[in-house]
């Protein structure tokens, strides 16, 4: 069956199914990485987006349940120049294009995903709509003009209740934006005891939690969407240790008093240089974000600048003067390494360790 690209610029690409017969319509990102396709395409920060991936072959190593970020496709389409029908690996439990079909996730081959890439470099992202089941162009254009696209991403992949997973260790409020099965599995590592919470949970419950440390995760949209998450973490400065991952890092700068934009095409790929200042080292990153923080706005503030992106000189990290508060952009736990940024969930953990006298604050 054929399958249909269109733009909101009004490029056409024309190609061949694979996946769910169906329509989609979403932001069009690009993601640099070579291998990671079903850990891209479970990543609730991708919700709402249809992923075009930049390596020519997806899908040769098949489907391995244990990488999966979560147990659900959040992506909504899926864009590659040529899909792997017989995979070889191992631990593959079954193919990419068996997964989307169960999933009901349309995915289109045979595009020339370089010249997407460029677009979306020299024009920035876009809308788009994507189709394997043989509807007419006019419609796809009426399907992008009429969608509303101010939909609360995060309220629809954050958990609805609470959530215990026991640990010996601290005890941590994760504030679940959409997190990734890793970040769990990085701070179960270091032993904490996590209390994973809804991310409209209200201050006076997070502080009932009897916890030691606030951990804030990573999360599809835009910071600014969530005011009400920022108030709350307004109040918890000064009261707990705080550390940020991506969203997280975005929304604790807005709570400090920064500001934050929307990227031209976003960060998202396994290969992401980043210039750890205080170290004076360079790591290789994971990163998945189409928001940065504004330089100019945290220059007053009690900030200091940890990290920088080595591509556009972006910040990539941040830190409180006096509290024990920071955060990065990019993805520790992505494994790029696979253990190079892993220090950092080590840094929070030393911030619980110490006697801060911020709790009664």
């Amino acid at each position: 069956m054929n399958g249909l690209l269109y733009l909101e610029d009004g490029s056409i690409y024309k190609g061949k199914s694979f996946g769910k017969s169906g329509t989609a319509v979403g932001e069009l990102v690009f993601n640099t990485s070579m291998v990671g396709y079903e850990e891209i395409l479970t990543d609730p920060s991708y919700a709402g987006q249809i992923v075009t991936m930049t390596y020519p072959l997806i899908g040769n190593y098949g489907i391995n349940r244990e990488d999966m970020e979560s147990t659900k496709v959040y992506s909504k389409g899926l864009i590659v120049k040529k899909l792997c029908n017989v995979p070889s690996h191992y631990m593959s439990n079954e193919s990419l294009d068996s997964m989307l079909n169960k999933m009901n996730i349309v995915g289109i081959q045979n595009i020339d995903t370089r010249s997407i890439v460029r677009k979306i470099r020299s024009n920035g992202s876009m809308k788009c709509v994507i189709s394997n089941e043989n509807i007419s162009l006019n419609e796809m254009k009426n399907i992008l003009n009429n969608y509303n696209f101010n939909e609360n991403l995060v309220e629809m992949v954050s958990r609805k209740s609470i959530a215990h997973i026991k640990g010996s260790g601290y005890k941590v409020a994760v504030m679940d934006f959409g997190i990734k099965k890793n970040i769990i599995e990085n701070l179960k590592n270091k032993n904490c005891d996590l209390k994973v919470i809804p991310y409209n949970t209200p201050y006076e419950e997070i502080v009932k939690l009897n916890i030691d440390g606030i951990f804030l995760s990573n999360g599809p949209g835009d910071p600014k969407d969530l005011p009400k998450t920022i108030e709350t973490i307004k109040k918890l400065i000064g009261k707990l240790p705080i550390f940020g991952i991506c969203l997280g890092h975005q929304l604790l700068t807005l709570a400090l008093g920064g500001d934050t934009y929307k990227m031209k095409f976003g960060h998202r790929g396994g290969n992401h240089g980043v210039y750890d200042i205080e170290k004076d080292k360079v790591y290789i990153t994971s990163q998945n974000h189409g928001y940065a923080v504004d330089r100019e706005s945290i220059k007053n503030k009690d900030i200091v600048i940890t990290h920088v992106n080595l591509n556009d000189n972006t910040v990539e990290g941040i830190r409180h003067k006096y509290l024990p508060i920071f955060s990065v952009q990019f993805h520790p736990e992505g494994a790029p390494g696979p253990n190079d940024s892993i220090y950092l969930f080590d840094r929070f953990i030393e911030l619980l360790s110490k006697d801060n006298n911020i709790k009664s604050a």
